[in-house]
């Protein structure tokens, strides 16, 4: 199996190749980010440590699709979209809103949580549980 950052890099390659600008930049901003954390963390990243990444990036493109739209900018919103479906393809599946509910309900079970001042315990497993297979806003709700 190869790792997430040869497969990135591969598409990379392909997507020059195959002169397709919207994957290119895309995944040449992902590697910078990938760089960027590897010198603030003077080391190289797990697979974990790259999924988060991507999700990262993934979430940033999600609020500029809502800020374009919201601000009447079907084109830019249109681009960031594209960009979005680049990352996607590096993740996990997402979880449906249901999958999510019933692993953070195991999570509380698990935990034996009772009432909500042990939220910060449970969103800490949850996210950690579910890094790369969720947005945050939806494990939060």
């Amino acid at each position: 199996m190869t790792s997430l950052f040869e497969r990135l890099d591969q598409a990379f390659k392909e997507a020059l190749k195959g002169q397709q600008p919207v994957a290119a930049s895309t995944l040449r901003m992902l590697k910078s980010a990938i760089r960027y954390r590897e010198v603030e963390l003077k080391r190289s990243l797990s697979e974990d440590e790259l999924l988060a990444v991507v999700a990262t990036q993934a979430k940033q493109r999600r609020e500029a699709i809502a800020e374009y739209s919201k601000a009447g900018r079907p084109d830019l919103a249109k681009k960031e979209e594209e960009e979005l479906h680049v990352l996607l393809s590096f993740l996990p599946p997402q979880l449906t809103p249901e999958e999510v509910e019933a692993e953070v309900f195991r999570i509380i079970q698990e935990l034996g949580a009772t009432s909500s001042k042990e939220l910060g315990k449970i969103m800490k497993s949850a996210m950690a549980s579910l890094t790369g297979r969720a947005d945050g806003k939806v494990v939060q709700e």
